[in-house]
C-alpha cells in the first residue's frame, strides 16, 4: 500500500497511531506525516510567504520550518469576530542530535559527537539500536542553475550503538548510574581500522560514495575528505538520499531508536514506543479535526474556527519562531479573522475572547513502584482517561472555567476524565498552556493523557487512553460552539 494510502482509507485507531509514531522518527518526519493526511482529508496547504484567500466551509494548514503545523476549517456559519476553538500540542521529544561538527575518533572507533535535546533520561539511551533521522539541506544543480532544497531522510538499519561499562570496570554502578552527557554518550558508529581496510581510492573507479555506476547499494566506502563529519556517515545519508556526499550542503540529524512502535503487554492493553511524549497527543488532535470535518455536513452550522496547532521546541521551552513562544499562533488568528473583514480593527481581540485552548500534553500516571510520587487524591490511572492538570500557581493553565468546560464535554459522551496536582513538595513541569494563554489572552485548559515512563527512550501509555483523548477532542471540536454559548462569564 503506497505511503498515506491506508491514512486515506481509513484504519483503526490504536494501528493508525502505530503507523504515525513509526513514520515520525523527528519532529520533522511528524509535520511530512500529518501534511500527507491532511491532504488526504481534503485541507489546502497556504503559505505564510503569501497572501490567503480564505472561504467559509474549507479546510486549510501551513507549516513553519517543517517542525510546526497549524491546521485549521471554517465553519459555514464564521464571520470575523467568531472564535477559535484550539487544540494545541507538539511535535518535538527530548532525544540527542548531532553536533555541527560531530567527527569524534577515539581509542580506534569512529564516534559520533551529540548534544543533548530537553530533558531526557539518558541512561535509557545506552545499548540500544541506533540511527539518524532528520533534514538534509541539498544543492541541486539543473541547467546550469544550482538551486537549495530540503530533503527528509532516515537510515532504517541500526549504524550505531551506546555501549555501558562492564560492571566489572565500575562495580559501582547499580548504586547509581551517573550519566555524564559529554564524554559518556556519543554512539559509536564504526572501528577506524575497519573503515581504512574498506576504502576505495578516488579516481576512475565506478563505485563513487558508496553507490555503484548501476545505482546499487555498495559497502566499498570512498576515501573523501570532511573536517566535520565521517565521510562514511555521509557516504551513508547520501545512499539514503540518493544524491552524492558533497551535494549534502548541512543537516539537523538526531539519533533515534530503530525498534518499532508495537501494542503490547499480556492483555495487549498498551502501547510501547518512544516520542509518545508528545506524539501521542499530536496524532489524537489531528485525527479528530480530520474526522470532525470530514463529512459534506460537518462545517454546516459551525460557527467558529477549529483548529489543531502543533509545535516544535516545548522541550526547551518553546522560545523559538516555530515554537508556542512565537507570534505563530496569534498572527494565525488574526490572518484568518482579517481575512473576512475590511474595517473593525478590534474584531481579533473579539475574537480571542470568544476563544479556547486545549494544551494536549502527555501526563503522568501513577507509578505503582513508586506510588509516594504523587498526590493522595490526584492519581491518574492508566485507562482513565484525559487527566486535566491543575496548578495554582499557574505552571498550568487550567482553571474553574475551562476546566468546567473541558469536562462537561466527557460528561455528556460518558468519557472518563481524570484531576492531576502535583505533590506541594515537589517541583511541577509545564506546557505550551501557560505561555500560549499569556501570550495571546486565550481561555486554556492543560490536559493530557497518562503515561509512563516520560522522556525515556521507551515509553508506555495504554491503548484505551489514546481512544479516550480522540473521542474527547473530537466531540470538543463538534459541540464546543452550542456549549459556550450557554455559559455566562465576565458579564
Amino acid at each position: 500500500m503506497a505511503v498515506g494510502e491506508e491514512q486515506c482509507q481509513g484504519s483503526s485507531l490504536v494501528n493508525d497511531l502505530i503507523n504515525f509514531l513509526n513514520s515520525s522518527p523527528t519532529a520533522f518526519h511528524a509535520v511530512d506525516e500529518a501534511k500527507k493526511r491532511l491532504k488526504c482529508a481534503g485541507f489546502e496547504q497556504v503559505s505564510e510567504r503569501e497572501d490567503w484567500k480564505l472561504q467559509v466551509g474549507k479546510k486549510y494548514f501551513f507549516t513553519r520550518n517543517y517542525s510546526t503545523i497549524v491546521a485549521f476549517a471554517i465553519g459555514k456559519k464564521y464571520v470575523a469576530g467568531n472564535g477559535f476553538h484550539i487544540v494545541g500540542a507538539h511535535t518535538d521529544s527530548p532525544c540527542l542530535k548531532l553536533k555541527p561538527v560531530s567527527k569524534v575518533a577515539r581509542g580506534g572507533y569512529l564516534e559520533v559527537g551529540v548534544q543533548t535535546y530537553g530533558g531526557g533520561l539518558w541512561y535509557t539511551w545506552f545499548d540500544r539500536d541506533l540511527t539518524v533521522a532528520g533534514r538534509l539541506i541539498l544543492k541541486e544543480v539543473k541547467d546550469g542553475s544550482v538551486s537549495y532544497s530540503h530533503r527528509l531522510v532516515r537510515i532504517e538499519e541500526p549504524i550505531m550503538r551506546i555501549p555501558t561499562l562492564a560492571i566489572h570496570l565500575d562495580r559501582d554502578a547499580n548504586e547509581g548510574f551517573k550519566v555524564n552527557t559529554q564524554s559518556h554518550l556519543l554512539p559509536v558508529l564504526a572501528t577506524s581500522i575497519k573503515v581504512e581496510l574498506n576504502k576505495v581510492v578516488a579516481g576512475n573507479d565506478p563505485v563513487e560514495s558508496g553507490v555503484q555506476c548501476d545505482g546499487k547499494k555498495s559497502n566499498e566506502i570512498r576515501n573523501t575528505d570532511n573536517t566535520k563529519h565521517h565521510s562514511l556517515l555521509l557516504q551513508l545519508l547520501a545512499i539514503q538520499a540518493g544524491c552524492e556526499p558533497n551535494d549534502i550542503c548541512d543537516f539537523e540529524l538526531q539519533v533515534c531508536d530503530t525498534q518499532p512502535s508495537i501494542v503490547a503487554g499480556a492483555m495487549k492493553e498498551f502501547i510501547f514506543s518512544g516520542r509518545l511524549d508528545n506524539l501521542g497527543m499530536t496524532f489524537c488532535s489531528l485525527k479528530a479535526l480530520v474526522d470532525a470535518t470530514s463529512s459534506e455536513s460537518s462545517l454546516d452550522d459551525e460557527t467558529g474556527v477549529r483548529m489543531v496547532a502543533l509545535f516544535d521546541h516545548e522541550e526547551v521551552g518553546s522560545d523559538s519562531a516555530q515554537g508556542a513562544g512565537s507570534p505563530a499562533m496569534l498572527d494565525t488568528l488574526s490572518r484568518i479573522t482579517n481575512s473576512f473583514t475590511l474595517s473593525d480593527s478590534k474584531l481579533l481581540e473579539k475574537a480571542i475572547q470568544r476563544s479556547f485552548l486545549v494544551s494536549a500534553d502527555m501526563a503522568h500516571a501513577l507509578h505503582p513502584n513508586y506510588m509516594d510520587k504523587h498526590e493522595e487524591k490526584h492519581q491518574p490511572k492508566m485507562h482513565g482517561g484525559l487527566v486535566i492538570k491543575h496548578n495554582a500557581n499557574q505552571r498550568y493553565a487550567t482553571n474553574v472555567v475551562t476546566s468546567f468546560i473541558f469536562g462537561e464535554i466527557a460528561t455528556r459522551h460518558n468519557l472518563p476524565i481524570q484531576d492531576f496536582v502535583v505533590r506541594n513538595d515537589m517541583p511541577c513541569g509545564s506546557t505550551i498552556g501557560p505561555i500560549l494563554a499569556s501570550g495571546i489572552g486565550i481561555r486554556t485548559v492543560d490536559v493530557g493523557a497518562p503515561q509512563l515512563s516520560m522522556h525515556s527512550i521507551r515509553e508506555m501509555c495504554a491503548v484505551d487512553d489514546m481512544q479516550h483523548s480522540y473521542e474527547h477532542f473530537k466531540a470538543y471540536f463538534q459541540e464546543f460552539s452550542l456549549l459556550d454559548a450557554k455559559i455566562t462569564v465576565d458579564t
